[in-house]
């Protein structure tokens, strides 16, 4: 059958930026924070208004770009201001495993330290030797083992954690294991978990807001867009604020924006990684093939919140942004809608990566089992498939909820190419990214596809 390999904007993707960078940072204290034009590095500025759209349709309240540190877009929408604040939802888990970093390198804690060290014997339902398996780099990579198909998955009382594998044998995207950081920050430092971030990153590089208790087991933390975009420029220069090193622990850094585990290649220490070959979502065991954001660089890394809050580091183009506002979609982890931002956002900053020197295309190919097209496709996709022999092909899409959209059967009568058309109007679907999984006579293969109505 054909192959078809796909490379949105390739030049935007498949570029290097190869020139060393050199960072603005804003002050510690006060308000400066240095503006440059978009026209400056050659961006598109007719692309912007379609952005805006995008983000305003998807109840967005503040996005901002950063360029080497200095704001090159900054959009407010409704009330909103620079000085509102707002909350970071489980994008606030990179902040978490920045503060675990110092901790380590303060001397504080191990991430080889059992977790029943700081939480104490019992922490969980498991049995003591089950439990003693669990260290502070299970709670920091999603691997606790934990069960998280349990009635709240905030819970972080020994009644609702419960055995379900061993310690690194699974990945499972659970809070109840990541919110107990907090007190192993809290017990191993002897300071609250205010305390050590006012004092190890708010104060030294300028943000503000606190964490507040939002019901009997989260700590959320509140604080303004341009906090959030602190500290994406405090990621994207691995720690160092100007002349300031906030996390010094260089091998901590490295394995934080890194693959964690073999499981989900995705996921670092509570940071998503883009670029990979395969990724997992939030509850569900499922493995899917390409990229997180295959809209986006392969070298970003990101935070990612329910309802839309996003930090996007990317490196090789010197660039962060943020974006906090309401919930585009019902997802935990806004996967579709970064994408889509990053579709728009591209046409802003494509012209200004056709000045860097190109590479070849390093998106995965899309080939295997069966190839569809167009893709992003409005409204309806033709998939098409081979078989060898006789008998179905199943196919079934599903949301990024893990909700069934449709299943469509085909009979195969000998040896031959077969198509099947899928029509996003007849299943009411909405835009975003939908997953096709197709079972060719016991072969099975699940590939992402995008609707863009």
């Amino acid at each position: 059958m054909r192959v078809l390999v796909l490379c949105i904007f390739s030049t935007f993707l498949c570029s290097s930026y190869l020139s060393a960078q050199t960072y603005y940072f804003p002050p510690a204290t006060g308000t400066q924070w240095d503006t440059v034009s978009i026209s400056r590095f050659g961006w598109n500025s007719a692309a912007i208004d379609p952005l805006y759209s995008l983000l305003d349709s998807s109840h967005t309240r503040a996005f901002l770009i950063l360029k080497d540190g200095k704001i090159a877009i900054e959009k407010y929408f409704g009330t909103f201001t620079k000085d509102s604040l707002w909350y970071w939802a489980s994008a606030g888990k990179t902040m978490t495993s920045v503060l675990v970093g110092i901790a380590r390198s303060e001397g504080f804690l191990s991430l080889s330290d059992t977790s029943s060290k700081w939480l104490g014997k019992g922490w969980t339902s498991e049995s003591p030797e089950k439990e003693s398996r669990i260290t502070v780099r299970h709670q920091l990579t999603m691997t606790a083992g934990l069960d998280d198909d349990v009635p709240d998955k905030d819970c972080t009382l020994s009644s609702c954690l419960l055995y379900k594998a061993d310690a690194g044998t699974r990945w499972a995207y659970h809070n109840a294991p990541y919110t107990l950081l907090d007190s192993v920050i809290q017990r191993s430092t002897g300071m609250s978990l205010n305390q050590f971030y006012l004092t190890r990153i708010r104060s030294k590089i300028g943000m503000n807001g606190l964490y507040l208790r939002s019901d009997d087991y989260n700590n959320v933390l509140y604080t303004t867009p341009r906090s959030m975009a602190r500290f994406g420029l405090l990621i994207l220069n691995r720690g160092v604020w100007g002349s300031a090193v906030v996390l010094n622990d260089t091998a901590y850094f490295n394995a934080m924006v890194n693959t964690s585990q073999n499981i989900n290649p995705s996921y670092g220490y509570l940071w998503w990684l883009n670029g990979k070959s395969t990724y997992m979502l939030p509850g569900m065991q499922l493995v899917f093939p390409g990229y997180l954001t295959p809209t986006a660089p392969k070298d970003m890394i990101a935070a990612l919140g329910k309802n839309g809050q996003l930090i996007n580091v990317v490196p090789s183009l010197g660039l962060v942004f943020v974006r906090m506002g309401d919930a585009p979609d019902n997802s935990l982890v806004p996967t579709t809608l970064n994408t889509q931002i990053w579709e728009r956002l591209a046409k802003v900053i494509e012209t200004a990566t056709h000045a860097a020197t190109q590479t070849s295309c390093d998106l995965p190919e899309r080939s295997g089992l069966f190839q569809n097209y167009p893709n992003p496709f409005n409204p309806s996709t033709m998939i098409e498939y081979r078989l060898e022999a006789s008998g179905h092909a199943l196919l079934k899409v599903h949301d990024m909820l893990g909700r069934e959209i449709a299943t469509l059967v085909n009979e195969i009568k000998g040896p031959g190419t077969y198509q099947v058309q899928f029509n996003a109007q007849q299943y009411h679907t909405s835009s975003g990214i939908y997953l096709y999984t197709l079972d060719v006579a016991g072969l099975v293969q699940t590939k992402r596809m995008i609707v863009v109505k």
